[in-house]
């Protein structure tokens, strides 16, 4: 028998009530009969089938009258119906965004096989404050025969060709792989094949692979591309395959890959870093005995190489972890803040479904007189939070959905991954998950307290204390939470004023930029590219409202520019010790096309040619690292491949973006650019103009075609779109997070205001008591303010000092503010 009591326990308790007894009775009687073991038998499987089955049809008999319940009950309360699927879509919408960001950049395994055995290679230049530094290719093939620990390495970087041949001129991004890259990565192409051996060798024909996106708008689709050639920087490429549609490799804007083809001559110099390595890993080798490894290699490497590579090391790191530290942070505030949102929302709706059930309390009693027991009390109340939290949740995951293009920026243009993240089955699960956390998590608690207050003979006509407290510390809770978000997105915003405020160095208001990189070898000739720029620029200067126009290497705040080492005259060092600058070759006028002030000598002249003296202008940072209290006119240097005459100075620019401090900056000429590689030839064309700069776009591409009709335009922007981008992952991030202080200050301020409103509600009798003993208007009013205020009080309170602890950890994140910054919690407070 006790057995089937236990058996009897799928049945609701109510039910139980009712008939349990005579059931237990049926079955005494039933297994009296049984005359056989046999028998016995038979009858225990016929009845737990029978318990079974009938629990779940009096559980779906129950719940069904339950929902009709609920639907009748909520129909009838639009008001708080409507409040409270929208404070639970409001918590919901906005963790399930932050945690489908969080999961797409820093939680799914990256789409390559084998992903957890992906490593980058650098070389470690920690001597001058760079841990993972680009990779030269001499000590490339060098890893690659001394290691162990890998099944295979690789190498690549990134490219940028004119694309001619099919319609307009156009330029594409992609990369150089070795033949080793693709088959590390585990993928396989939709048509063709990759690159082999055959195709990486020097004066190899030229072989290309296009991404799915470029085979479909500029080929059809068609399968017949496989063999034919397109013209690459007017050089003949032939297509030799086609990726697979999801693939973003390096970039995300990778349209082609060729091959690497290394000559001899690209490993002779150490010191010429232009690479990334990518690895896989053998099976058992972890990432810690891989990097030991290296270690030894780098250094035996030094030792053979002491004048290059004295303090060159290795540094290693997981694929899946090459992630920007500050990306990392920013995703990681972001799930914080939306946590801070739900909890908030929920303590809300907490208090609107206490609020509710105490407001029930008479019809509770009446259905507990009726014969309804706790539990079925309790499940009626639970099934009506659940369906409001099912509600919030299916209208959450659409505000999610339709928040995820704004939150795209957050994603690294440098992972493998799509820009914007899907709503698939794990995000859909997640939001389950969430809602039902929402629904019975805060739905339990009002559930039983409104229960046991209905279970009474004859309630209260007021509330008593506990209940009262209860609610009161929900909306401490809620004043809290909403403070911690307050004070980090004002400490964020801060941190935002203090970066724009930076000076760059230069005046980007109304410059116009676009790039026009000139195909070798076509122009590998300096006449060559001289015709074309004296035309681009001469043309562009005639424009109406133009006030100058130049050309540079590398924009300030864009590619950042190469870097080289400084040997000063009458200063030797060994190579491997000298410290960096930054090399941009320029044409006459660009300082003053971009307001950097000449401080000394002269600019760049027409005459700096390749049979004059090679000279340089450099910045005052590189005149305060070298020459500190000497005059630098006249003075020499090795930099660049010659031995250069310093014969100006200039104010020194942010080339690194706002937040970072740059490397000294050398100018030269750009009629002296050979001999140092087509990379650094000047691809960027900077225009002033009186008005508004947008508006010459047409005209300048009018010039440059009449120039070369075969030379694309891209990358067409203003210079202060270019600023305004080094701070564009700031500024999503600072509107996620300030949304969501809104919604959660939003949120308190209702829980306080429905407090406040249920206390006077419930107080009348003492209100009206207060009056008849001569208490005034404004005393009561004063009273129920009063009550309010310290409510804010102590919920400001408990957040300030949760806030500080936010702060230190967003320290990272506040450009030099301190994380107790006192007018930040002033005005937090004050709101």
């Amino acid at each position: 028998m006790r057995l089937y009591r236990a058996l009897l326990l799928a049945y609701p308790a109510s039910f139980r009530a009712e008939y349990g007894e005579e059931m237990c009775a049926i079955f005494e009687q039933r297994r009296r009969n049984a005359s056989s073991a046999l028998l016995v038998f038979a009858l225990w499987v016929e009845v737990v089938f029978d318990v079974f089955l009938n629990a779940v049809r009096v559980h779906a008999d129950i719940l069904s009258q339950d929902l009709r319940y609920t639907a009748r009950t909520l129909r009838r309360s639009p008001g708080f119906t409507f409040t409270a699927i929208a404070v639970a879509a409001l918590g919901i919408g906005a963790t399930t965004a932050a945690f489908t960001m969080v999961d797409h950049v820093l939680l799914r395994p990256l789409p390559f096989a084998d992903q957890d055995r992906l490593v980058k290679l650098f070389e470690d230049h920690s001597f001058a404050g760079i841990r993972y530094f680009d990779v030269s290719p001499a000590n490339y093939r060098d890893w690659k025969r001394m290691s162990t620990s890998f099944d295979a390495m690789g190498v690549y970087r990134g490219l940028s060709a004119n694309l001619v041949g099919q319609g307009e001129p156009e330029r594409i991004d992609g990369a150089s792989v070795s033949a080793e890259i693709f088959p590390i990565l585990g993928i396989n192409p939709v048509i063709g094949r990759f690159f082999t051996a055959e195709d990486d060798r020097e004066n190899a024909p030229g072989a290309v692979v296009l991404s799915f996106g470029l085979w479909q708008r500029e080929f059809a689709g068609d399968a017949s591309v496989l063999g034919r050639k397109v013209v690459l920087d007017n050089q003949p490429y032939t297509v030799i395959g086609v990726m697979p549609p999801v693939f973003y490799f390096p970039r995300r804007n990778a349209q082609l890959w060729t091959a690497m083809r290394f000559a001899p001559r690209d490993f002779e110099d150490r010191t010429d870093t232009f690479l990334y390595g990518i690895a896989r890993l053998r099976h058992g080798v972890s990432i810690e005995e891989a990097g030991a490894e290296l270690s030894t290699i780098a250094a035996q490497l030094q030792q053979a190489y002491p004048k290059e590579l004295a303090r060159v090391g290795i540094s290693i790191r997981a694929l899946h972890d090459d992630i920007p530290g500050q990306a990392r942070m920013m995703l990681r505030v972001l799930l914080w803040a939306s946590a801070c949102v739900l909890v908030v929302a929920c303590m809300n709706l907490a208090n609107l479904l206490l609020a509710r059930a105490l407001a029930r309390r008479k019809e509770l009693a009446v259905r507990a007189a009726m014969g309804a027991g706790r539990e079925r009390l309790v499940r009626q109340m639970l099934t009506e939070s659940l369906i409001l939290a099912a509600a919030g949740g299916v209208l959450g995951i659409l505000v999610a959905s339709q928040s995820l293009p704004l939150l795209a920026r957050l994603v690294p243009v440098n992972l493998p991954i799509p820009e914007i993240p899907s709503v698939d089955m794990r995000v859909l699960w997640f939001a389950a998950s969430i809602t039902i956390l929402v629904g019975i998590g805060f739905g339990v608690f009002p559930a039983l307290r409104a229960s046991n207050e209905g279970m009474r003979e004859g309630s209260r006509s007021g509330v008593g204390g506990r209940k009262e407290r209860l609610r009161r510390l929900l909306v401490v809770a809620e004043v809290a939470g909403s403070v911690v978000l307050l004070v980090s997105c004002g400490l964020l915003t801060r941190a935002l004023w203090r970066i724009q405020a930076v000076n760059p160095g230069f005046r980007p208001e109304n410059v116009l930029t676009l790039r026009t990189a000139l195909p070798m070898p076509k122009y590998e000739r300096m006449t060559a590219r001289e015709q074309f720029y004296l035309h681009v620029l001469s043309e562009s200067r005639r424009l109406p409202g133009v006030t100058g126009a130049a050309y540079i290497s590398f924009l300030p705040m864009g590619d950042g520019g190469g870097v080289w080492p400084v040997e000063v005259e009458g200063q030797p060092q060994p190579l491997a010790q000298r410290q960096n600058a930054s090399l941009r070759f320029v044409t006459p006028g660009f300082f003053s096309v971009m307001g950097i002030p000449l401080l000394a000598g002269r600019d760049v002249a027409e005459s700096d040619t390749n049979e004059s003296q090679y000279a340089a202008i450099v910045s005052r940072s590189f005149v305060r690292r070298y020459w500190p209290d000497q005059n630098p006119m006249g003075l020499r240097m090795d930099f660049g491949n010659h031995v250069r005459t310093v014969v100006g100075v200039v104010g020194d620019i942010r080339v690194r973006g706002l937040e970072r401090s740059s490397e000294p900056q050398v100018y030269l000429p750009y009629k002296q650019a050979e001999g140092v590689g087509p990379w650094y030839s000047p691809k960027d064309l900077a225009v002033r103009a009186a008005t508004d700069p947008a508006a010459l776009a047409p005209a300048l591409r009018r010039i440059i075609h009449e120039a070369d009709p075969e030379q694309p335009v891209s990358d067409v922007q203003t210079f202060t779109q270019i600023v305004d981008g080094e701070t564009t992952m700031r500024r999503v991030q600072l509107g996620a997070l300030g949304s969501f202080a809104v919604i959660a200050f939003v949120l308190a301020a209702v829980g306080i205001h429905g407090l406040l409103s249920f206390a006077v509600s419930n107080r009348t009798q003492e209100i009206g008591v207060r009056i008849a003993l001569g208490a005034r208007r404004s005393d009561i009013l004063r009273m129920i303010l009063r009550e309010g205020a310290a409510l804010a009080a102590a919920g400001i309170a408990i957040g300030a000092a949760l806030a500080y602890g936010a702060g230190q950890e967003l320290r990272a994140l506040l450009a030099g503010l301190q994380p107790g910054d006192a007018a930040t919690f002033a005005s937090a407070a004050a709101l």
